[in-house]
């Protein structure tokens, strides 16, 4: 399988040459319904007037300034929810399929993905992703497979997949050594071998000086935002990803996406989830700072669907409290971890309430270490839903649900995406402009 016939794509066309951005940001907030967006509002108010929040007038983030209308994520079956992989393959070729495809449709042939177009029509493209860089959604824009879970597979096409003689992205930025050093295939070496640059760590990152690039900078995905010693992960990757494709003689399209995000969201991590919406926003800031310097640039911001059903306010009662969560230090995983490694009963709940700020009952402390020494996911359940019942966190599944999510656009052509849209009218639009731009 080598280059695709984007002749469909071509047929899509109403957009001038001289109407289309050179350049276009896609950034993917996975799982990011539009709960997720209030409740960040909410918590960064929280933490920039703490215990007087409620006095203040509440200031819109990025994210509110961006928005433009919503999107609906149905797949191509009668489920209505979709996953990650139908959702990204809806957002990179503008055709839906069935949940767990990567960019085939339902007879399982690939579908061209807009950073295949890019390719061939000589344009640079990037991936960016908290996750590992050959994850659901990263994978849609520049592979095919009928399975997200051969991820083998799908790092393999990364380098094998040629449009024009090159593998399809020029600067992968994120996780995944596991799946690109194997004991049957080395894809860093071969890589490497066409004239990839390569980075391996964040202090790595300055030897990236032009493209083609690839970091791999955790065996999986990145560490949580909220466990991390390493500040502004995201902006930093979405800072090197737009440095190395600068400039571009007929543009580039990068991709971002806030992976993680979702990640928290199946976990119904509150805190979690916040600190990757942070961890995102600030991605969308260093975006949003190029397009102003860049103005033939385009901007546009959505998720591939909403993850946990999340809710503001719970058991009946009309509160949330955003201060709860902004003392929560570490995720739920990070907090089993450390019960489960404390030397005592005693010392866990000591550590609990180091890692957390929430005063325990006497029946929730006997709750807590109840699940101490038995699987880390029963005690990651109970500490995540103790700190949803402290800030009056709602979650109605472990899974994605059916909500719209939210849309954002910014820069050239954005009054293009308001209103409603489905996820595949997005990527159609951008499509056009890709298929139109000045070669």
């Amino acid at each position: 399988m080598r280059a695709l016939s984007f002749l469909s794509l071509f047929v899509l066309s109403s957009t001038t040459a001289l109407a289309a951005p050179k350049n276009v940001i896609y950034m993917i907030g996975d799982g990011m319904g539009p709960a997720y967006l209030t409740a960040y509002r909410y918590y960064q108010h929280s933490n920039e007037h703490g215990t007087n929040a409620s006095r203040q007038a509440v200031a819109n983030t990025i994210f509110d300034d961006l928005l433009t209308g919503m999107a609906s994520t149905y797949p191509d079956d009668d489920t209505l929810v979709t996953d990650s992989a139908a959702g990204a393959t809806a957002l990179a070729t503008g055709v839906k399929s069935f949940n767990g495809a990567i960019s085939v449709n339902r007879q399982h042939i690939p579908i061209g993905t807009m950073m295949q177009l890019a390719k061939q029509m000589g344009k640079a493209n990037g991936i960016v992703a908290s996750s590992q860089v050959n994850h659901a959604t990263p994978a849609a824009f520049v592979s095919h497979n009928v399975s997200r879970r051969n991820l083998n597979a799908i790092a393999d096409m990364y380098f094998d997949y040629r449009i024009n003689g090159k593998p399809v992205a020029d600067v992968i930025l994120g996780g995944g050594t596991d799946y690109f050093v194997r004991e049957d295939r080395n894809l860093i070496t071969e890589f490497k071998s066409e004239g990839y640059q390569y980075a391996d760590s964040w202090q790595q990152l300055d030897i990236l000086t032009r493209k083609p690039a690839i970091a791999l900078l955790d065996n999986v995905g990145l560490p949580a935002a909220l466990n991390t010693k390493q500040p502004r992960q995201l902006a930093t990757l979405t800072e090197k990803a737009l440095q190395l494709l600068s400039p571009a003689e007929k543009g580039f399209v990068l991709m971002v996406e806030g992976s993680q995000i979702d990640w928290c969201g199946h976990d119904n991590d509150i805190a979690c989830a916040m600190a990757e919406m942070h961890d995102f926003a600030q991605a969308i800031a260093v975006a949003k700072a190029y397009v102003d310097a860049n103005p033939d640039t385009l901007l546009v911001i959505t998720a591939d669907h909403e993850t946990g059903g999340m809710s503001l306010g719970a058991d009946g009662k009309y509160l949330w409290l955003p201060d709860v969560i902004q003392n929560v230090t570490a995720t739920g995983r990070k907090i089993a971890d450390e019960l489960n490694a404390a030397s005592s009963d005693e010392a866990a709940l000591s550590r609990w309430l180091e890692l957390t700020k929430i005063k325990l009952t006497t029946e929730q402390q006997q709750q807590l270490l109840a699940q101490r020494g038995k699987e880390q996911k029963d005690l990651r359940e109970v500490a995540v839903a103790l700190i949803a019942k402290y800030s009056y966190t709602g979650w109605t599944t472990g899974g994605h649900t059916a909500a719209d999510v939210p849309l954002m656009a910014y820069g050239k052509n954005s009054a293009d995406f308001h209103g409603f849209m489905d996820n595949t009218a997005i990527a159609k639009q951008l499509l056009r402009y890709i298929s139109t731009s000045p070669q």
